[in-house]
């Protein structure tokens, strides 16, 4: 294979309802020099007939069954057997546009080495897309139209686990798939993050996103929210976090309570405000709430906000800025 061959991974799991759409969207893609890496994570469903036709009409098409179990170890089989120079990701039930492969290498050639291709998102359903997802679509593309995804990956995962392509070095630099933690493409941004791999911006939209009520983050215990809130802390004291400065956590509701549990659990000392009178001067956990004006009194202080409501957010935002504070350095906002 030459330098600009691109390695396509796929695990699959009982999507014979899809998997036609998405590989034919893979065949029909500009740039050809491509090869695709395709795991069966135990379907029951015609799946694996589908795309064993497939690989015989192609032989850039190479289909595996998953050694052992879920998409971690699904996506670690079929990169170790992949040989392309550039990695990407796609999903079983989506669609690429024509131009996603070529754009992305035009792209990471472009911008170097320590660099991520990005792509703009589509989310489409058969049922209609619901407000959230909608919301989550236009927060992102425009995060990713100026490449400043990571100014607020302590919200939600900023690059989408099948609209991003790097090179196969700066992977393996991340630590490719070896991590066994889910939700894995979170995960996989975060060591984007943590080893400072460039985010491209991208004013293309580049992949069509299917929602539909059986996908795997709606119904998999993996993408709970839980897991998600340890996935950030984690990650936070790893690699934003400043012992000598006094750590404030603010709001008391379900995320607010759930951050402190965890913070309690790794016996990280904070202090909480909110600004809810009815819990202002009470106990949670043992520690005392105050109200959000405490931080006056603190000295170059970091703050984790876990309050929900949008119009809150702009405030507290609002508040922080004026007080001097700038975000993913004095405060982060974990949703």
């Amino acid at each position: 294979m030459n330098q600009d061959t691109i390695s396509i991974l796929i695990p699959f799991k009982n999507t014979e309802h899809y998997l036609e759409e998405c590989l034919d969207s893979v065949i029909a893609q500009e740039h050809q020099n491509w090869e695709l890496l395709i795991v069966d994570d135990h379907s029951t469903d015609n799946s694996y007939t589908l795309v064993s036709a497939y690989a015989e009409k192609d032989k850039r098409v190479k289909l595996f069954k998953n050694k052992g179990n879920g998409i971690i170890e699904a996506l670690r089989l079929a990169f170790s057997e992949s040989s392309g120079t550039y990695i990407t990701r796609m999903d079983s039930d989506d669609i690429m546009h024509p131009q996603k492969l070529g754009t992305m290498l035009k792209n990471l050639k472009s911008h170097g080495r320590q660099t991520v291709a990005l792509g703009l998102v589509k989310y489409f359903s058969a049922d209609g897309i619901g407000e959230g997802y909608a919301k989550y679509e236009a927060w992102l593309n425009t995060l990713t139209r100026e490449g400043k995804n990571y100014s607020e990956i302590y919200k939600e995962c900023v690059i989408p686990s099948p609209c991003w392509m790097l090179h196969r070095d700066d992977l393996l630099a991340c630590n490719a798939f070896t991590p066994n933690r889910y939700p894995e493409d979170y995960d996989l941004t975060f060591r984007f993050y943590k080893h400072n791999i460039k985010c491209i911006p991208s004013q293309k939209c580049l992949h069509y996103w299917r929602d539909y009520s059986t996908r795997a983050s709606r119904t998999d215990k993996h993408y709970t929210e839980n897991h998600f809130l340890e996935l950030k802390v984690d990650y936070f004291l790893e690699l934003d976090y400043n012992a000598s400065r006094p750590l404030i956590l603010w709001g008391a509701g379900q995320k607010g309570k759930r951050v402190a549990k965890l913070l309690k659990q790794k016996q990280v000392p904070f202090i909480w405000v909110c600004d809810n009178p009815k819990k202002i001067g009470k106990h949670i956990y043992d520690e005392q709430l105050f109200g959000f004006e405490h931080l006056k009194t603190l000295s170059n202080p970091q703050t984790i906000v876990t309050v929900a409501n949008n119009e809150s957010q702009l405030e507290i935002k609002t508040y922080l800025k004026n007080q001097g504070m700038s975000a993913m350095q004095d405060y982060f906002f974990f949703c």
